[in-house]
């Protein structure tokens, strides 16, 4: 069977299953066997069990469990309502004002959380009713909120960056490092946005901020140090390379709980529901990991990747026009595909041509990263989205969606800026080792 009826069948297959309704983690392992039958028999199903056992013993994704636990003991300590609170203080004189303290907070909690929907969720329980109460305008609230939640997966540790260099089999460090400078260029590209906003449309601030005094300020100080430490603590660890990424989870697990112990706000309920949200969370993201890398081995099998990238080549397609269609590709992939659903799909499919083409590993993967987070500002299914609105019950989608369009525009921005230099993305990586 040639490359391309294997990938017709694939795309066929993969489309009918989903298509009647079958969840997208088992639709890739029931395509991923279907395919394998179809190629060998029966002959290379003990290889199933080896991907199933290799998987699941990965030491990079056993950093996974323990970086959402971190995040669960976290949100239930209150340490998230003191940290944003001392934002508010210390950003209260920035245009903008608490809005600026969402994309901040937005920001440096997802360092913990490594979850676009969960940022998004935990800062805009705690944001919105202090923002409404204070005089700002939806317009400008909503937006912050999905549009920093979308900088989940872009600071680091990302769990989905986790995952990606477990398929790519690349250094998760190198990884985590390569998205600091995008990182921060999202954050000041939002922040930037916002204050235009708050000095070119007034009504949408309150129109006198409120003042607070030097004992004020120092406590804000205090309310944000104990998280900005636990962040500086976890990522230095990692990029001196004291701990691996797996043992800087644990390492941050200790310390989150430490945190929790202190504050005295986390009942033993709390703990529990913050293990049991984690190892729900956990074996979600294991069944769409084994199922992907299933499918993955029939994609290999079948020589799709390699037959397209020879296509390519002889096609004397410009690296630009391939970089276009994999930005639109992945924009429609996003509207309809949760993120890691939408990687393990795509990559072992794509990764031959990419490196045909020339796109280095590391750089793909935080292309990829932002790709995803755009996903989760893609109507119908943006899960920052929905996130929202089920705090903001009294405002419709179209609101909301309206709110977020810009820093859609921005990521897409960033994406493309990253293209023409890339050395934003594979300097300090290099320059760190």
């Amino acid at each position: 069977m040639s490359w391309q009826i294997s990938l017709c069948v694939v795309t066929v297959l993969m489309t009918v299953v989903i298509a009647l309704g079958v969840p997208v983690a088992a639709a890739m392992g029931f395509v991923g066997i279907a395919v394998i039958t179809l190629l060998k028999g029966t002959q290379l199903w003990p290889s199933i069990g080896d991907i199933i056992w290799n998987t699941a013993n990965s030491f990079t994704l056993v950093a996974i469990p323990l970086f959402v636990l971190m995040g669960e003991i976290v949100l239930r300590s209150g340490a998230a309502r003191r940290f944003y609170m001392g934002l508010a203080v210390l950003l209260n004189n920035v245009p903008g004002g608490l809005a600026q303290s969402n994309i901040m907070a937005c920001a440096l909690f997802s360092a913990i959380c490594g979850s676009s929907t969960a940022t998004a969720l935990t800062i805009g329980t705690v944001a919105l009713p202090e923002m409404r109460k204070r005089g700002y305008n939806d317009k400008i609230t909503l937006g912050t909120l999905t549009g920093g939640g979308a900088l989940g997966n872009l600071i680091p540790p990302s769990i989905f960056l986790l995952v990606y260099a477990t398929v790519v089999q690349q250094s998760a460090i190198d990884l985590f490092i390569a998205t600091i400078i995008p990182g921060a260029i999202a954050i000041l590209m939002f922040m930037a946005y916002v204050a235009y906003r708050a000095v070119s449309d007034p009504s949408l601030v309150p129109a006198k901020a409120p003042q607070y005094s030097w004992s004020e300020f120092l406590v804000g100080l205090g309310q944000i140090a104990p998280m900005t430490l636990l962040i500086g603590a976890i990522i230095a660890s990692m990029y001196f390379g004291i701990v691996t990424p797996t043992e800087a989870a644990g390492f941050g697990c200790l310390l989150a709980l430490v945190l929790a112990l202190c504050y005295r706000e986390m009942t033993r309920h709390d703990l529990w529901t913050a293990l049991i949200n984690s190892i729900a969370v956990s074996c979600v993201m294991s069944i769409i990991v084994i199922n992907g890398q299933i499918l993955g081995f029939a994609i290999v099998q079948t020589g799709i990747g390699r037959g397209l990238a020879d296509a390519l080549a002889h096609a004397d397609l410009h690296p630009f026009l391939f970089f276009s269609f994999l930005f639109v590709l992945y924009l429609v992939l996003g509207a309809a595909l949760d993120g890691l659903a939408m990687m393990l799909l795509t990559v072992p499919v794509l990764y031959p041509t990419l490196r045909a083409m020339g796109f280095d590993d590391i750089w793909f993967g935080v292309f990829l990263v932002i790709q995803v987070e755009l996903a989760q500002l893609s109507p119908p299914i943006g899960l920052n989205l929905l996130a929202v609105q089920s705090i903001a019950r009294d405002v419709d989608m179209g609101t909301i969606t309206r709110a977020s369009l810009p820093y859609a525009v921005m990521l897409s921005l960033l994406c493309f800026l990253l293209y023409f230099f890339p050395s934003l993305v594979l300097w300090l990586p290099a320059t760190m080792k």
